[in-house]
């Protein structure tokens, strides 16, 4: 199952180290769980979006899966990824850019032809072939028909999807240069936040290995933590609830909206996928 991390400290930059790591520290095992390509994004001193992706595994591209990524940034998105749609090339490695923004999925959504009709002519932000980038051209449409509003760009684009298309989940996170937003729904998949305060070191440590992060430098500045599990043992880890849009504003304040209030119209169960689909939503 695809991996997601997002962190921010709004408005200020902080310095983080990454390691993509899935099981006790073991680059094999990361790269047998989830073998098609690590991303992180941040953001320069200018507000301009920095992705760094790789269609690859651990074990094909040690030196990317293990260096650490020392970036100042004040939000940071990573992704790890098991391919569920499209080949395993750059394009269609996450995170994704569109209009100054990041952003990464995990899930499943189906009917993309009927999805590709209606992004019109914003089909053409979509430069791979996953639903996931499709998902953020369709977010980026509704942000512009709101004048800029991201929280009503991201409730008008998840309300079509789910009262018209086939999904299995579609968990997402969405970062600006100072700004976070996360997404859980429906229950399929879980997504976690930390209201972290500071402390000897910005550290967390998943007890199952699969995303690590750990500061060069203490943690001088409270941060809010966002990842596909819980990645230590602090008792503040708080589950998403399914349809709760959060936003972090970039003061670092924390605003929670319900805003999928029902099931989807079209579920999708593990068996109504095909056999790589599945696969790559499996929890591992």
């Amino acid at each position: 199952m695809c991996r997601l991390f997002g962190l921010t400290a709004a408005p200020r930059r902080v310095k983080a180290s990454f390691w993509l790591l899935d099981a006790a520290d073991s680059l094999d095992r990361q790269s047998e769980a989830n073998p098609d390509g690590t991303g992180l994004g941040t953001f320069d001193t200018a507000g301009r979006p920095l992705v760094e992706k790789q269609p690859l595994a651990a074990y094909e591209d040690r030196q990317f899966a293990v260096e650490a990524k020392h970036r100042e940034s004040a939000t940071f998105l990573a992704h790890i990824r098991h391919a569920s749609t499209g080949d395993l090339s750059t394009k269609n490695t996450h995170p994704f850019t569109q209009d100054g923004r990041i952003f990464a999925h995990n899930g499943v959504i189906e009917d993309l032809p009927r999805l590709d009709e209606e992004l019109g002519r914003y089909r053409e932000l979509v430069e791979g072939d996953t639903d996931s980038e499709r998902f953020f051209a369709l977010i980026t449409k509704h942000i512009d028909a709101h004048i800029g509003d991201v929280t009503a760009g991201i409730t008008e684009a998840t309300h079509w999807i789910a009262d018209r298309l086939p999904i299995f989940a579609i968990n997402m996170l969405l970062t600006t240069a100072t700004e976070l937003w996360a997404l859980r729904y429906p229950a399929t998949h879980d997504l976690y936040v930390l209201d972290r305060e500071p402390g000897e070191h910005l550290e967390h440590r998943g007890t199952a290995g699969t995303v690590r992060v750990r500061s060069t430098e203490p943690a001088r500045v409270p941060t809010f933590v966002v990842a596909s599990e819980e990645m230590d043992d602090d008792p503040d880890w708080r589950l998403l609830p399914s349809g709760e849009l959060l936003h972090i504003d970039r003061n670092l304040h924390a605003h929670r909206t319900p805003i999928l209030d029902r099931p989807p119209s079209h579920p999708l169960s593990l068996s109504d996928l095909s056999a790589d689909a599945a696969a790559s939503q499996q929890h591992r």
